[in-house]
């Protein structure tokens, strides 16, 4: 088992910047490749940003392209999302998952492949 705890949210004006944070502990010693998904009310969850186990590739999804990175520091067991031009659309609830892997250089931008879920962290972006 996996547990993974986001930290970072917040409120925010347009334009502004926020880091979230994702840490895991549990059974970290496992191949993992990981993720953001975002989900605003009355909408469905949402893939933001994905990251291999071994950190080389990375995935965006196109309305967060350029403004958004992703990162994992491996001594932490860590991942991050450091998010700038924030826009009131980014206005949501942002999950971190974790997916089991054999695979050292593949991302996933869908839920189906991600096993642990954190609870979330509200980001607010105010026009």
């Amino acid at each position: 088992q996996v547990q993974l705890l986001e930290s970072g949210g917040g409120l925010v004006q347009a334009g502004g910047s926020l880091r979230l944070s994702c840490a895991a502990s549990g059974r970290t010693g496992s191949s993992y490749h990981m993720g953001w998904f975002r989900q605003a009310p009355g909408k469905e969850r949402e893939f933001v940003a994905a990251i291999s186990w071994s950190g080389d590739n990375t995935g965006y999804a196109d309305s967060v392209k350029v403004r958004f990175t992703i990162s994992r520091e491996y001594a932490k067991n860590t991942l991050y999302l450091q998010m700038s031009s924030l826009k009131p659309e980014d206005t949501a609830v942002y999950y971190c998952a974790a997916g089991r892997t054999f695979y050292r250089n593949t991302y996933y931008a869908d839920t189906l492949h991600y096993d642990y879920w954190g609870q979330g962290t509200q980001v607010t972006v105010s026009s």
